[in-house]
């Protein structure tokens, strides 16, 4: 794996070239043009490395009815369009000395426009209408996960492989070689890789990598899912991005550490002489997240699970608020200043579709911005600890507290739509309430458990 270490992650420009000089180079078989669906599940079709011409040329095709989300019957051609710059040797998947690459893809309709239900051709043109206000948006993300062992039949289960907590080391934290072994991987892979260490909860874990634009970090997140489930599993072991996984302990989140930047790369949300040294762009983007937080919330929690991870008493953020350092507030704003000066969003976990995620959190602090929006006054008391009647004379609202609270919020709201388009709204919403009307017609066990022999 060390010598891929020349390959960049971010800022590089490959051209057709570079790219058949690496494959050669480094005898790839396969090439895996890779892209995601609307759950944000990655996707692939393996081409074998002769027809590389034709990949870069746009010439491949898929059935985007196949795809949930994407296209009927009727209209199901659609073409893949690699993103040259995303090459790269997949180093988990080498096989008898041959190797496997990636491009990651955008999904054009037949007639050559790009396909409206495509997550990430919509994130970049999000990306365009900030352009235009002449800003850009920079994420890091913090993802967590947990690992689990295997039964002797190879099933999952939900045991975990080390009972250790926060920041702690080996023994008691048998996570240690796992994570050195991801890391080493990513950083093969050209990930900045910032700092990892153990979670709070029994056999949980945080990776995290450097920031960069929402296009590439949504990249890199979906990659690193990727790279850490392949990782895992060569321990005999499962990684889950899942939020809530086990019952009485903390879940798994994606603190999300947002800032804009103008044209020309300055932090515009850092101005020396400000309150709290905060540009009037920054407290708009609060104001514009705060706003509509509860709209999007389905977008950032996309699943059942997710809601059983945002409870008062486990970390999640609850309360609608934000603060200069209280993190129980939903936003906090890190310390540093100057170029460092950022927002961190507590609410998201590691099941939402990165691109349809950024796309509204970039919605919303443009709608900011371009309204004025004023956030509150920030709340620097533990939230956790105010009573009701506190809360509401401080107006401190709830994020949603069910997929369908969150679901009804999103239907309620245009800031989605601006954010994702009439297509990508109108399937992840029925995508979604089927999998609420599911979860709330199943029996499950804590049912039969808490009422079989009562009544």
């Amino acid at each position: 794996m060390e010598d891929f270490k020349h390959q960049p992650m971010n800022g590089r420009q490959y051209t057709d070239e570079d790219i058949k000089k690496m494959i050669e180079e480094y005898d790839v078989q396969f090439i895996k043009l890779q892209f995601v669906d609307i759950n944000g599940q990655v996707k692939n079709m393996a081409v074998p490395s002769e027809h590389i011409d034709r990949v870069l040329n746009n010439e491949i095709m898929l059935d985007g009815s196949s795809i949930k989300g994407f296209r009927n019957i009727e209209t199901s051609d659609m073409y893949f369009y690699p993103d040259k710059n995303t090459f790269q040797i997949l180093p988990w998947q080498e096989q008898n000395g041959r190797n496997s690459a990636r491009l990651i893809c955008d999904i054009y309709n037949a007639d050559g426009t790009p396909f409206e239900g495509c997550p990430r051709c919509n994130l970049k043109r999000l990306m365009a209408e900030a352009k235009k206000l002449g800003l850009s948006m920079n994420v890091g993300p913090e993802a967590e996960f947990f690992l689990f062992e295997k039964d002797n039949d190879g099933h999952i289960t939900t045991k975990t492989h080390d009972r250790a907590g926060y920041y702690d080391v080996g023994p008691d934290d048998l996570g240690e070689e796992v994570r050195s072994d991801i890391v080493s991987t990513l950083q093969d892979m050209g990930f900045d890789i910032e700092a990892s260490h153990h979670e709070v909860s029994d056999g949980q874990h945080e990776i995290d990598f450097k920031y960069s634009d929402i296009l590439t970090t949504a990249d890199n997140v979906v990659t690193f899912r990727i790279a850490v489930k392949a990782i895992a599993a060569q321990y005999g072991l499962h990684a889950t991005f899942m939020p809530k996984p086990i019952f009485g302990i903390n879940g798994s989140g994606m603190h999300c550490n947002i800032s804009l930047s103008d044209m020309k790369g300055k932090n515009a949300f850092y101005d020396p002489k400000a309150e709290y040294q905060l540009s009037d762009t920054a407290k708009y983007a609060i104001g514009g997240i705060l706003k509509h937080i509860k709209s999007i919330t389905a977008i950032l929690n996309p699943t059942v699970n997710s809601y059983k991870r945002i409870v008062p008493g486990y970390e999640a953020p609850v309360y609608m608020a934000w603060s200069l350092a209280n993190r129980s507030a939903l936003l906090r704003v890190p310390a540093k200043r100057g170029v460092s000066t950022r927002v961190e969003l507590r609410s998201p976990d590691p099941s939402c579709n990165p691109y349809l995620a950024f796309a509204t959190i970039l919605a919303a602090c443009l709608d900011g911005v371009r309204n004025k929006i004023e956030p509150p006054k920030p709340v620097e008391s533990n939230i956790y600890k105010l009573s009701d009647k506190e809360r509401k004379r401080l107006k401190i609202e709830s994020l949603p507290g069910s997929l369908h609270e969150a679901l009804d919020c999103m239907q309620r709201s245009l800031i989605a739509k601006t954010a994702l388009g009439s297509h990508i709204v109108d399937e992840f919403l029925t995508a979604k309430e089927i999998e609420w009307n599911d979860f709330r017609t199943y029996v499950s066990q804590w049912e039969l458990d808490k009422y079989l022999a009562r009544y």
